[in-house]
């Protein structure tokens, strides 16, 4: 059987909730902003979205560049009507999520303690690094990581340095993740094996990818519980 060195993580989504929240704020962002124009006709979300895309480059990921983006969006779609009021209330919907309790994934405790058992894990997550600290100290599961690594972007140059950093050979490391996109995708490229977890709700931006369920190297489960055979399965379609 192949021997796997590390096997990596995805947090948002994949260890605990996260796009369930910022789905609500954009729901009500759409309801502030459909006080001044007709939703009908707008293409509220859609628009909110180009801008959120645009702004990638320059605000990265995370709460704070989606509410930048959601003020931004705001003044353009109601053509600077929004009043003050209202754009106060898009921060705050900023401030609710940052406040979020993290909440774990059914069986994720039991799933990741059990592949640690087994191999070095790494965790590795983009997103705002404040906030991304604090859930994974609010976790309870940082302790089980070999590594923590908060990036800007999941791309094949972020694996490969985090793999080069570990002397690892690409053959040798797995990632588990929602994301098709930024947590699978890249690690194919390099040579390595990924685990596909989908979330019953997924980021626009996350979506845009080529890669079919079925690739090379990859593995798709339905939940936390599959996890640990995922792994080993993986392990024995290489060997």
């Amino acid at each position: 059987m192949a021997k796997f060195e590390l096997v990596g993580f995805d947090a948002d989504d994949t260890l605990w909730r996260s796009q369930d929240y910022f789905d609500e704020a954009q729901r009500e962002f759409e309801r502030i902003v459909g006080h001044y124009v007709d939703l009908r006709d707008a293409r509220v979300l859609d628009r909110l979205y180009e801008v959120e895309k645009g702004n990638i480059a320059l605000f990265g990921y995370g709460v704070k560049g989606m509410v930048l983006s959601m003020v931004e969006a705001a003044v353009d779609i109601t053509q600077s009507r929004v009043s003050a009021g209202d754009l106060h209330r898009i921060v705050g919907l900023g401030k609710e999520l940052l406040r979020h309790p993290v909440e774990l994934l059914p069986g994720i405790p039991e799933a990741v303690a059990a592949i640690a058992a087994d191999y070095a894990i790494v965790l590795i997550t983009k997103g705002d690094l404040f906030h991304q600290e604090a859930k994974v100290r609010q976790c309870g599961l940082a302790d089980l990581f070999r590594r923590i690594e908060i990036v800007s972007e999941k791309d094949a140059s972020t694996y490969s340095r985090v793999l080069g950093e570990f002397d690892l050979a690409p053959e040798r490391f797995v990632m588990i993740g929602n994301s098709l996109r930024s947590d699978i995708a890249p690690v194919l490229e390099l040579g390595g094996w990924g685990i596909h977890m989908p979330y019953h709700t997924t980021w626009a931006h996350e979506e845009e990818t080529d890669l079919a369920d079925d690739a090379p190297r990859l593995r798709r489960v339905d939940g936390a519980h599959a996890l640990p055979a995922a792994v080993r399965e993986l392990a024995a379609r290489e060997a």
